[in-house]
């Protein structure tokens, strides 16, 4: 017999597959996302200007970003290096420091009324020129509303001197010192700020401001950069950085300031300026915006061209300074990125983040200066720009005074809702902060809670430690059915954040497998709980990707295979317990009528469970679910019901207070004489009959024959109302 061989194998074919794209603003269009050195990934993000609070515009970029960075980390599997820069030098900083000082020693001063009064005066003209000089539209309505908040104290400051009363006055000067902060601070300083010397007063705001940012981050959920650079902790790397466009006869000095020459820059073949937004390439009003509060007219006139931009900046009077070779001075604002990303990340990113307001000039600078420095044509490969944000339909921004400060968001909010509001929308579109907006998110929220809690019901008996033979039952064409959705879902998803990470999209899919296993656990009895919690865990993951879960990382094993973190494994058997045994009084209670026994385990389920977390929902087949909601919830879900109930009870007051009112209106009609019924109605009829019937209308027409049918039969329905009155006060 002869020896018999392996028949051949083919490989089986394949569908192609997504792949992950981004929309890369240096092409306008969505690109292959193909890091440089394979899985591992250079992204740097602009960090914030640290001299107020954090609000709601900082949030879009910071969670959107998270959220950007935990699907590319956790679902794509890309080793990523994360770097964000803290600007805390800076032309606003050093402005809001040196007002803030000026103000306060202002306000702790013991001035004379007069002085006072002069200042006032000086104060507002100052104001009002600024609000004339003003060009852009955006800050009409801010400088509207200090003025009127100016005059209005103003004015109320000088009643109480022409009053004569030392208390008065003493409380609109307090008054005035109050509502006049942000101009009188703003005239303070342009009178005084050069006065200003002590470098701590310009270090002591954005390590506060700082260290504010940094609770909020951690309140909102997001992720700890990997690094995190200061520019005052990074002066010796930016003048190398300078040093080196210099070097390479992009860069000059004047007057102790240096500038980037953009037009030799732009001159050389492999270089082009504003690769971003080229369309903006002499938007002097931007390029002046970007060289901040500070630069004086003299300094612009030193630059060789306008579009040139400042690398270093000789210092004035009233600002921080470091040595350098050109001057006392610090650095400009476009530098610090550049110089920091590169100390970090060398010669090139895979990934530069920031909000869209930052294209141009800012990150059109980083990229020609870092290209100028390193001469390479392409720094950054993948520029991602998240989308404004708006609230209720208008701009906002910490400058016009027009934002919703994070934690003002987080009064109203979880940060879990605040994230769900960000994932239903497109990370690079405006997102409108509204009403409407998070209500969406809320009710987002609300449906994949119950979904979660609903499934840990079902599978509460199923151990996933030990597994047993009862484990597992057979497979039915409901569990084929859902499988197949479940295998679906999975697809979608992926193909969905294949799509420019398409959160909303792949909420949407993860909506509808809810929506499946919620018609298969209200048909199918008993479910398959392993396929259940299969899907549970599968939709956990995704959530817990986009970072609406909290988990810390863990360091070392765990110290048995038995024991858990999870504090819902160690508490719901007891939980269980409880609920079983309120089931069976529950159940006796019924059988013997034993009221006061009922209402109290629903005492137990409406009064005492959710003050500790725990809600317990009675079933129709007697028994009941226990689901731990965390305290707050529940608790307002117990507000909620019994507002409802009181509505309800008010309703049913009102409508029976509207029945009686009718059945008393229709018993006083029924008191009315016939002849007397028509009579009062003075506005229609000017004559009667004898019988109080009406013959002639108010213009003393006689009454048409097709109204005087309509009258009669009123009249006769009133003569039968009024004659069952009479026979019922007889009686």
């Amino acid at each position: 017999m002869s020896k018999r061989t392996q028949p051949l194998w083919s490989p089986p074919s394949q569908e192609k597959q997504p792949v992950l794209k981004l929309y890369n603003s240096l092409t306008r269009q969505k690109e292959v996302f193909t890091p440089i050195s394979g899985k591992r990934v250079h992204w740097y993000s602009c960090g914030p200007t640290v001299y107020d609070a954090s609000h709601m515009g900082h949030a879009r970029s910071y969670i959107t970003f998270d959220i950007l960075r935990r699907v590319l980390t956790d679902y794509f599997n890309y080793d990523i290096l994360y770097v964000m820069n803290i600007t805390d030098i800076d032309d606003k900083i050093i402005k809001r420091a040196r007002q803030n000082y000026l103000f306060e020693k202002y306000a702790s001063e013991k001035k004379d009324l007069k002085i006072i009064v002069a200042d006032a005066s000086s104060v507002l003209s100052n104001l009002t020129k600024k609000a004339k000089e003003n060009g852009d539209p955006d800050k009409k309505p801010m400088y509207d509303k200090i003025l009127t908040r100016l005059n209005e104290s103003i004015e109320n400051l000088e009643n109480a001197i022409r009053s004569g009363k030392s208390k008065s006055i003493e409380e609109a000067q307090q008054r005035f010192i109050i509502e006049s902060k942000d101009p009188l601070s703003d005239w303070l300083d342009s009178k005084l700020g050069a006065t200003v010397t002590d470098n701590a007063i310009f270090s002591s705001l954005p390590k506060y401001w700082e260290d504010e940012f940094h609770k909020d981050m951690d309140s909102l959920n997001v992720l700890r950069p990997n690094v995190l650079t200061r520019v005052s902790e990074h002066i010796p790397e930016i003048l190398q950085f300078i040093e080196g466009i210099i070097a390479n006869g992009f860069g000059y000095e004047a007057n102790g300031s240096v500038y980037f020459d953009v037009a030799s820059f732009d001159k050389k073949d492999k270089h082009h300026y504003a690769k971003l937004v080229p369309e903006a390439y002499g938007d002097f009003y931007s390029l002046q915006e970007g060289e901040g509060d500070l630069m004086t007219a003299d300094m612009r006139s030193e630059k060789r061209s306008p579009n040139d931009f400042a690398l270093w900046k000789k210092s004035k009077p009233g600002e921080p300074s470091w040595q350098s070779p050109w001057s006392l001075g610090r650095p400009g604002w476009h530098i610090e990125c550049s110089a920091m990303a590169s100390t970090i990340c060398g010669p090139y990113l895979d990934i530069h983040t920031g909000g869209v307001d930052l294209k141009f000039p800012h990150h059109d600078n980083e990229i020609a200066q870092s290209e100028a420095h390193f001469g390479n044509s392409d720094w950054v490969k993948y520029f991602l720009h998240s989308g404004h944000l708006t609230i209720s339909g208008c701009k906002m921004s910490k400058s016009l005074k027009n934002f919703v400060s994070i934690q003002d968001a987080l009064s109203k909010y979880t940060a879990r809702q605040l994230r769900f509001a960000f994932l239903l929308h497109s990370w690079r579109d405006t997102l409108d902060y509204s009403q409407n907006t998070m209500e969406c998110a809320v009710q987002n929220e609300k449906q994949f809670n119950e979904f979660f809690l609903n499934v840990k019901d079902v599978t509460r008996g199923l151990s996933q430690v030990k597994t047993s033979f009862d484990t597992f039952s057979k497979w039915s064409e409901w569990e084929l059915s859902l499988n197949k959705k479940y295998l679906e879902t999975k697809e979608n998803v992926h193909r969905a954040l294949c799509d420019n990470i398409d959160t909303k999209t792949a909420l949407d899919a993860l909506r509808d497998l809810v929506g499946a296993v919620n018609i298969y656990l209200k048909d199918r009895k008993p479910p398959n709980k392993v396929l259940l919690y299969d899907i549970g865990v599968y939709i956990t993951k995704i959530l817990s990707v986009f970072g609406t879960t909290y988990e810390t990382a863990k360091l070392g094993f765990t110290s048995s295979s038995t024991t858990s973190g999870d504090s819902e494994q160690t508490i719901m058997p007891y939980l269980s317990i409880l609920a079983d045994f309120r089931d069976k009084v529950r159940t006796d209670a019924r059988n013997l009528k034993a009221t006061d026994i009922l209402n109290e385990c629903d005492r137990i389920r409406d009064e005492t469970l959710p003050n500790v977390g725990v809600r317990l929902e009675d079933k129709e087949d007697g028994s009941s679910a226990v689901k731990l909601v965390d305290r707050e919830t529940l608790l307002k879900e117990k507000e909620a019901k019994k507002k409802a109930e009181q509505e309800k009870l008010l309703l049913k007051e009102r409508k029976k207070a509207e029945l009686a009112a009718a059945q008393a209106a229709k018993d006083a009609q029924k008191k009315i004489a016939p002849s007397e019924m028509f009579r009062s109605e003075t506005d229609k009829y000017s004559k009667f009959d004898d019988k109080g019937f009406p013959t002639h209308d108010t213009e003393g027409k006689g009454i048409s024959k097709g109204q005087i049918k309509k009258l009669q039969k009123l009249y006769q329905a009133q003569e039968k109302k009024y004659a069952e009155y009479l026979a019922s006060q007889n009686s």
